[in-house]
């Protein structure tokens, strides 16, 4: 008997740490420490480990284990976001995580009992197949149900470095949701493979995964609309500190200032970048206490003196809801204002965060002593829904605030397309493990809408990242800088881009099926 056949024997006598260890194993493929070959192998024996479970109960409870620990790791960052709030004790974060964990990981308890009801454990490839069709469909389902968290989808630790794609080159014909289900699908295989003692396969398969996740892809194409990208380093202590207002609003314009006044550009600046209120007919109560005078006017021409005549500056900001004279409730918003000091455009946030920016079922939580993260006593609103802004020849835009650029399929308004997708965020909440995860999946959305992707973050990590993924620049966290050049151009519409995720349902589906009704051989 070999070696990995006794360490399968093994942890079949010990499921339940043996699945939550792969658990965490397989969480530690994401970014920053994006250790893949460990991630597959841990998702491949979890495959493994439903194979050989004796029941659909049992696969269930094996799948719950394993999505406790994966989601625990990989959605840590979410307890540090605690530190920066005086409302809520510190520790509430790390108590919160293993409730987190526990609703997340039904998705994957699902799953395994869907596939141990499914499919044949004698039969090994076809399982593997029901398998990642099931794991497609409930990483979908994850995406919408209860206003979704779709975070860290699987097919993300196959996400190259910065400077090339990796597999997920493959998401432009796939999406994001089929893409991990491959993911799935390949982890099994090569624990298949393993059980099976076939060597040779599986060192040819190894090879071949390690070539296409570092494959070169080249230096891509340029475009012709100039752009200045800023990320201020506003930390995430001193962002609502009306103390330092002034001093905010100074150093991002200082890193706003054009290299030639004559030259036509789009300046970038993150969410929550101004404390500023830039429309006008709110009570004058509210202007008073910003930094500008008490003048939406003067604001935004203030703005404009910064970046010149010939900038549009697209900058995150806060606008208000006002009913019978009073805030109501609030929008987060990007709004667009020419060197002229105009508002050109504006786009408020549809996919808002629960407990983040409004608190879900206030009427039973608030009396608990809860409250929301982000600073306020209103609650923000939603806005209508995707939109592309027309910014004449500097191009259509597509914005996306912060956490909207994570869901698969919605994130483009498909009946009238952007040039680029504009990402301003503020993770200066999210430690060192949130941010490098969100940049992934705006990369992501990069791939398979062929859309370029330019992130402003307050504190880091912001980039360039080019229609096939690659980051073309980007500044590092807690650094204050700019990036100047031309926004890359976009692809064609792709697959995924023209089906959204009908493309991975009906891909989903149709696996299921083929291995359901597939001819019966000995193997499967």
């Amino acid at each position: 008997m070999s070696l990995a056949v006794k360490i399968i024997d093994l942890t079949r006598a010990h499921t339940g740490w043996t699945a939550l260890a792969l658990g965490v194993l397989s969480a530690l493929g994401f970014a920053p420490l994006s250790l893949w070959p460990l991630a597959m192998l841990a998702m491949g024996a979890f495959v493994a480990l439903v194979v050989t479970s004796g029941s659909t109960r049992d696969a269930v409870r094996i799948g719950w284990i394993f999505g406790l620990g994966h989601f625990m790791v990989g959605s840590g960052w979410i307890a540090g976001a605690f530190r920066y709030q005086d409302t809520m004790p510190v520790w509430l974060g790390w108590a919160a995580l293993p409730f987190i964990g526990a609703y997340l990981a039904i998705y994957p308890a699902i799953t395994a009992g869907l596939a141990r009801r499914l499919g044949n454990p004698e039969r090994l490839w076809r399982f593997a197949l029901i398998f990642s069709g099931c794991w497609i469909v409930a990483e979908w389902v994850r995406s919408w149900l209860f206003t979704g968290y779709a975070w860290n989808p699987f097919g993300a630790v196959l996400l190259g470095p910065f400077d090339r794609p990796g597999l997920a080159a493959a998401l432009p014909w796939l999406g994001t949701y089929a893409f991990s289900g491959a993911a799935v699908f390949i982890s099994g295989a090569l624990i298949i493979l393993v059980m099976q003692r076939r060597y040779i396969p599986l060192g040819i398969s190894a090879l071949l995964l390690a070539g296409g996740m570092y494959f070169p892809v080249g230096a891509g194409e340029q475009g012709t609309v100039q752009f200045t990208l800023v990320q201020p380093d506003v930390r995430q202590q001193d962002l609502n500190n009306p103390a330092t207002f002034e001093t905010q609003f100074r150093n991002i314009t200082t890193l706003s200032l054009p290299l030639d006044p004559a030259q036509e550009r789009l300046v970038f600046w993150p969410e929550s970048s101004l404390p500023d209120y830039l429309r006008e007919g709110y009570p004058q109560i509210y202007y008073d206490r910003t930094t500008a005078g008490g003048d939406p006017k003067f604001a935004r021409q203030r703005i404009a003196r910064a970046i010149g005549p010939r900038s549009t500056v697209l900058a995150g900001v806060v606008d208000l809801e006002i009913v019978d004279g009073q805030a109501a409730g609030a929008r987060n918003a990007v709004t667009a204002v020419n060197g002229q000091g105009e508002i050109v455009a504006g786009y408020s946030k549809e996919h808002l965060v629960p407990f983040g920016e409004y608190l879900a079922l206030r009427w039973l939580l608030e009396p608990l002593g809860a409250s929301r993260l982000v600073a306020g006593t209103i609650d923000f609103w939603p806005g209508t829904g995707r939109q592309t802004l027309d910014l004449g020849s500097l191009g259509r835009v597509g914005p996306q605030i912060c956490y909207e650029i994570v869901f698969s399929g919605q994130v483009v308004d498909q009946n009238n397309r952007p040039d680029f997708i504009y990402n301003p965020s503020n993770d200066g909440w999210f430690g060192s493990f949130g941010p490098p995860q969100h940049l992934a999946q705006a990369r992501m959305r990069a791939i398979e809408e062929g859309l370029p992707v330019l992130r402003s973050t307050t504190t880091g990590i912001s980039g360039v990242i080019d229609a096939r993924g690659v980051v073309r620049d980007h500044i590092g966290a807690h650094k204050a800088d700019r990036i100047d050049g031309l926004i890359p151009p976009p692809r064609a519409p792709t697959l995924f881009g023209r089906l959204g995720n009908y493309l991975p349902l009906g891909l989903a589906f149709f696996v299921i099926l083929i291995a359901a009704v597939a001819p019966r051989r000995r193997h499967g």
